[in-house]
């Protein structure tokens, strides 16, 4: 008499909790990772596996890369794995859903592979699965286990990945009922995926400005608040250069607000790469016409320089009038800084400075601007 599987006397009920706390799980997962480690978790537990692991198709690689393991591991397995891939063609559960089951709308079936039997379970008609599948009950040996159980994950109508559960050696071989389940399982770890996406996405979005894609207001405040606690602590330099855009108003009058967004977008681009010479700097649109960019841990000279060029970048852009460039840095002499309001009224009074004398250059509070102060007449207010 075969020996029944453990999960095979588990009740509906007991399954359809198990789901349940699933959904949960990954539904308080605050990143994809986190959403993942939970499924191979809870997998774990509702199949009677040994070990999980959750994998993703790389497409620009064409390789499965392991995203974690959970449970009892073999030698070389890491639980949060840095670099475990494997070609996407060995694995052919993967490739018959993608050559075969692209249109017919139905899930990829889970299959069982066990130490002993190499040969494909039916309906993997992929030329290379009879090899594949008898490395990998060759691997399985290797590892101790006595089978394994893979489904297929999809995600957006396409192969994203697969959940792998296995159990040791002397343990029941997986059923056809413990195969079904975990298509189950699959399906809901797809559903949980995406809601974890469309989290991070409404998180990223919160944090950005819809139209250049640098960060938002919010984003400044928090990171400033951060930055400003390391000086405050250790003495690190924050630097705030607040940029306004020349000669919007006269562009979006004369020419259309569609080309107003243009000329916000390429100073955004701009700002970006001036950004990009700061390390760990934010590029950031404030609102309107009002960007910014902080700077952490960098000397107030580097800052100005690279607000030097990005004043001489801004006046050729095409339909532009170069911008008006204020900067405030605690590597200068400005007085204590220990909030982020005074700084950026430091910063905005150096910008406005810059704006009233239509000044070509950044305008740095506590440097003297007087006798060396040379504005450029040619560039006009907005």
């Amino acid at each position: 008499m075969t020996e029944a599987s453990p999960s095979a006397t588990s009740t509906p009920d007991l399954r359809l909790q198990a789901v349940v706390e699933l959904a949960q799980d990954m539904a308080g997962a605050l990143t994809p990772l986190e959403a993942v480690r939970a499924a191979a978790v809870r997998a774990t537990s509702a199949l009677s596996a040994t070990m999980a692991a959750v994998s993703v198709w790389d497409r620009e690689s064409g390789r499965l890369r392991v995203l974690v393991n959970h449970g009892d591991l073999a030698a070389g397995e890491e639980e949060l794995p840095e670099d475990e891939s494997y070609p996407v063609a060995d694995f052919p559960e993967i490739v018959t859903y993608l050559e075969e089951h692209w249109t017919t709308g139905r899930l990829p079936r889970a299959w069982v592979q066990t130490a002993e039997d190499g040969s494909p379970p039916a309906g993997l008609s992929h030329p290379g699965a009879g090899a594949f599948c008898r490395q990998r009950a060759a691997g399985l040996r290797r590892r101790g286990r006595e089978c394994c159980l893979v489904a297929p994950i999809v995600l957006h109508g396409q192969a994203w990945g697969e959940l792998y559960l296995a159990r040791g050696a002397g343990l029941p071989v997986f059923s056809e009922d413990d195969a079904q389940y975990a298509t189950l399982l699959a399906a809901q770890v797809s559903a949980g995926l995406a809601q974890t996406e469309r989290v991070a996405d409404l998180r990223r979005l919160a944090f950005t400005d819809p139209l250049t894609g640098l960060a938002n207001r919010r984003a400044v405040d928090a990171r400033l608040d951060s930055a400003l606690g390391a000086h405050n602590r250790d003495g690190t330099v924050v630097s705030l250069v607040v940029c306004d855009v020349n000669g919007l108003k006269r562009v979006n009058d004369e020419l259309g607000h569609e080309m107003g967004d243009r000329l916000l977008e390429r100073f955004a681009h701009q700002l970006s790469l001036s950004a990009a010479k700061l390390p760990g700097s934010l590029a950031a649109r404030l609102g309107g016409d009002e960007f910014c960019l902080l700077a952490e841990g960098q000397r107030a000279d580097e800052v100005v320089a690279v607000a030097e060029e990005l004043c001489a970048r801004a006046l050729e852009l095409t339909d532009g009038e170069g911008v008006a460039c204020g900067i405030a840095s605690t590597g200068d002499s400005i007085g204590p800084v220990t909030t982020a309001d005074r700084l950026f009224r430091l910063a905005d009074a150096a910008q406005y400075r810059a704006k009233a004398a239509r000044a070509a250059h950044p305008v740095v509070a506590g440097r003297n601007h007087g006798p060396g102060f040379a504005p450029d007449p040619t560039v006009l207010l907005a």
